[in-house]
């Protein structure tokens, strides 16, 4: 199987050794799915946002060509060769102020365009999926706030928003998801159980 990691954090995707302020959880936690890919005999590849200094901003000729049909800016196709390819998509990245980072959002509105990743239908239709190669998506995300809270008291926004709101409307039904909560009060032992989970989870994958 083929996947991609789209990973999101200023620090970057090699950041996953513990060194004070170098250091990031999401990092680890891609470290550990690669190693289990490793293990399970896949192979994968990461676009690192901040690496390639992703712009996330929609601009108008960005919106016009997406209204008109037109190519895209040449990042837009490169990204979207790579979408194209795989056949499991990672997101990586730290839960900030319960959503996604902006630069995963702006991946999506300006990556996932129609014409390449759907086709949108007459009215009261549902959109016509495209990307008939992509078996699943799996978010990998940690956050300082409790998992219980998150889906009681804010309701799972970055869940519900790249879920339901995003790839199970185009059609893709596979969606998981993998948090890490309490991610600044864990020690040490219990970060490295959940990492331990990671792996075993991605060298199962199917």
């Amino acid at each position: 199987m083929r996947v991609l990691f789209v990973f999101d954090h200023p620090y970057g995707a090699g950041a996953s050794e513990n060194v004070p302020h170098r250091r990031s959880l999401v990092a680890a936690m891609r470290t550990a799915a690669v190693r289990g890919l490793d293990r399970g005999g896949h192979t994968h590849e990461t676009v690192d946002l901040a690496a390639v200094s992703f712009d996330p901003m929609m601009t108008d000729d960005d919106l016009r060509a997406w209204r008109i049909g037109s190519a895209p800016r040449t990042d837009v196709v490169e990204f979207q060769a790579k979408v194209a390819a795989a056949d499991h998509i990672v997101f990586v990245f730290p839960t900030w102020w319960m959503a996604m980072p902006a630069a995963t959002k702006g991946f999506i509105d300006r990556v996932f365009t129609r014409g390449f990743a759907f086709d949108e239908p007459r009215p009261g239709g549902k959109l016509v999926r495209r990307l008939h190669r992509l078996r699943g998506v799996t978010v990998l995300t940690a956050m300082t706030t409790p998992a219980p809270l998150y889906r009681a008291i804010f309701s799972q926004p970055a869940h519900r928003v790249l879920g339901a709101g995003t790839f199970q409307l185009m059609g893709i039904k596979r969606f998981s998801w993998f948090s890490i909560d309490r991610s600044s009060q864990r020690r040490p032992e219990s970060r490295e159980r959940a990492l331990a989970r990671i792996e075993q989870r991605f060298a199962k994958l199917k």
